[in-house]
């Protein structure tokens, strides 16, 4: 993979799945780890998608929904720290990747609004 995002947005829903995979294994959560799944690996999908867009529209288009996945993904994360389903323990590095992907999207969505405007 050949840029940043596109691999910490892979290496993220890697992540997911896993604790997807872990979250019905050790408590039997099945509704929000199917919601984490989904917002989790949406975001490397739109990103992957964008890599592809045919216009920096459709890009910024692509971005601002893989922005808006973490967003919502981080809110599952911590509404399972919030339902003792997970320990802050056991979300710390995963919540701190999707913080850290969080501010790369931001800054490229402001980037490209940036460019699109010039």
């Amino acid at each position: 993979m050949a840029n940043t995002i596109e691999q910490k947005s892979f290496e993220f829903a890697v992540k997911i799945v896993r604790l997807k995979d872990y979250l019905i294994e050790s408590s039997k959560e099945y509704d929000i780890a199917r919601q984490l799944l989904r917002s989790g690996t949406s975001i490397g999908a739109n990103v992957a998608e964008a890599q592809q867009a045919q216009s920096q529209a459709d890009f910024l288009t692509k971005m601002n929904i893989a922005l808006k996945e973490t967003t919502e993904t981080k809110f599952w994360l911590r509404l399972l720290i919030a339902t003792n389903k997970l320990s802050k323990e056991e979300t710390e590095t995963i919540l701190k990747d999707c913080i850290e992907i969080e501010k790369m999207l931001y800054a490229i969505v402001k980037t490209t609004k940036n460019n699109i405007s010039k």
